[in-house]
């Protein structure tokens, strides 16, 4: 498999795999493009996104003695407080699991990224590499700043710098992501009128999807670490009433699948609510 190196020029015209188990063998997988999307689902389907904007979430700088640092965010942890992974030198051209380990640095140490600044405040069991950073700005002023300061982060398999506009689905709502929810970025405003026309409803809920790679064994084993979720009680009732009618429920990428999992009892009844998940799907698991 080659990844691709840049996004389409359409975001609805990409390859799209069918799977169908009723389908005789033979026939079970087909390819087609997304905009055939609406040709798959029928009238009463439910069509649930994940509504997270992602953000601006690689932030470059550099430790009191000038040593270069970078953070990309992981979570937001309350307040001015972020849970963050550090790298050393360089930036998304190299291989992150080629990039060198940042400085040592103590609790307490001193980061700058352009005109932020942030204390390192405590380090996670899992890696060193896993920090909190308290930043010195907070409310509107640390978001302005982080999108003033950040950019998205990405990875060396790809030709350019990535625009932040280009990491968003075209219903990115509130900034919980830190890499794109990348399943709805083909769903085209057309593609979703055209569902709804013939009778597909869709539903939100927001889920922070987190990091993807750090190139630190221990901690990408350890991936994805728990991520925030909210799921609305209007997305609760379109899915007891699509399951009541007969309809398909169809979550869109593993955020979705994770997110409503995580709040379906053992009698399959999903309660609206917020929290943070750590459920992991595996082949073994029972949806």
């Amino acid at each position: 498999m080659r990844p691709a190196t840049t996004y389409p020029e359409r975001r609805d015209d990409v390859r799209l795999l069918v799977v169908d188990p009723a389908a005789p063998a033979g026939a079970a997988i087909a390819e087609t493009r997304t905009p055939a999307l609406p040709e798959l689902l029928a009238d009463g389907d439910l069509l649930v996104v994940n509504d997270a904007a992602t953000l601006p979430a690689s932030l470059a700088g550099h430790d009191e003695a000038g040593h270069p640092v970078e953070a990309r965010l992981v979570s937001a942890d309350g307040g001015s407080r972020f849970w963050a992974v550090l790298f050393g030198d360089g930036d998304w051209h190299t291989r992150t699991e080629d990039r060198p380990p940042p400085p040592e640095l103590p609790l307490g140490a001193q980061l700058r990224f352009g005109s932020l600044g942030a204390e390192l405040v405590a380090r996670s069991a899992v890696s060193p590499r896993l920090v909190a950073l308290t930043f010195d700005r907070t409310g509107d002023d640390l978001w302005n700043a982080l999108y003033a300061t950040a950019r998205p982060i990405q990875y060396a398999h790809l030709a350019h710098d990535l625009p932040l506009w280009a990491v968003q689905t075209v219903y990115a709502a509130r900034p919980w992501a830190v890499e794109m929810p990348s399943a709805g970025r083909p769903l085209s405003w057309e593609i979703l009128l055209a569902l709804r026309r013939k009778g597909v409803r869709w539903a939100v809920l927001t889920h922070a999807a987190g990091l993807s790679a750090t190139g630190d064994p221990a901690l990408d084993a350890a991936l994805p670490l728990p991520e925030r979720y909210e799921i609305p009680a209007a997305t609760v009732r379109a899915l007891a009433e699509t399951r009541r009618r007969g309809g398909r429920v169809v979550a869109v990428g593993t955020t979705v699948v994770r997110a409503l999992e995580s709040v379906t009892d053992e009698n399959h009844i999903a309660h609206p609510g917020d929290g943070w998940t750590e459920l992991v799907v595996t082949p073994p698991s029972r949806l």
